[in-house]
């Protein structure tokens, strides 16, 4: 499972508060049924399926030429999540 971090308001984050308490469950909780209400795909068409499926083949292929021209690249290699938001630099 991935982690996802999102930065709202002091109000949207009272009003979140709020709402989660009223349906006796938590923030985190909301936004994944909130996620998986709007990402869920639903009955598609068979021109939607063939888009998919080329968007899916192009992915592979993406990351079939990063591992044959990169063979040494690691996702751990890149800059650490604090450094990369470290607003000095900006």
């Amino acid at each position: 499972m991935k982690e996802i971090t999102v930065t709202v308001d002091d109000e949207t984050y009272y009003r979140a508060c709020l709402h989660a308490a009223e349906l006796n469950t938590t923030i985190p909780a909301l936004l994944y049924e909130h996620l998986r209400e709007v990402t869920d795909p639903g009955p598609r068409t068979p021109e939607q399926e063939a888009a998919t499926e080329l968007r899916m083949r192009k992915l592979r292929e993406v990351r079939e030429s990063i591992r044959r021209n990169s063979p040494n690249f690691r996702m751990s290699d890149n800059v650490p999540r604090d450094e990369l938001y470290d607003r000095r630099f900006i």
